[in-house]
């Protein structure tokens, strides 16, 4: 059986321009969820104590997180004021 590296596969995958485009968009939702566990863990805080302070269950934040969720405008600014942070959203 023969293996074939991450960076080859990736690259093979890539040839189709439907692989790359769909990579692209959850590549934005992945930087997000990333961002968001890495503010959360450097404010302490647990998932439940992120959605207290923005009104909502843990279960939310934990599919923000996690799932393959899409989350509102409107709920990202929640998050990011509760992280002591600012929502920017720029076309590039």
């Amino acid at each position: 059986m023969k293996f074939i590296d991450h960076k080859d596969l990736k690259n093979q995958l890539f040839e189709s321009e439907e692989v790359k485009e769909e990579y692209e968009k959850l590549n934005v939702m992945y930087e997000i969820k990333k961002q968001i566990i890495r503010y959360r863990i450097e404010n302490n805080l647990t998932q439940k104590e992120l959605a207290d302070r923005i009104g909502t269950k843990q279960s939310a934040i934990s599919r923000l997180e996690n799932d393959d969720y899409n989350p509102s405008v409107e709920f990202l600014d929640k998050v990011a004021h509760a992280l002591g942070k600012k929502l920017e959203i720029r076309f590039n």
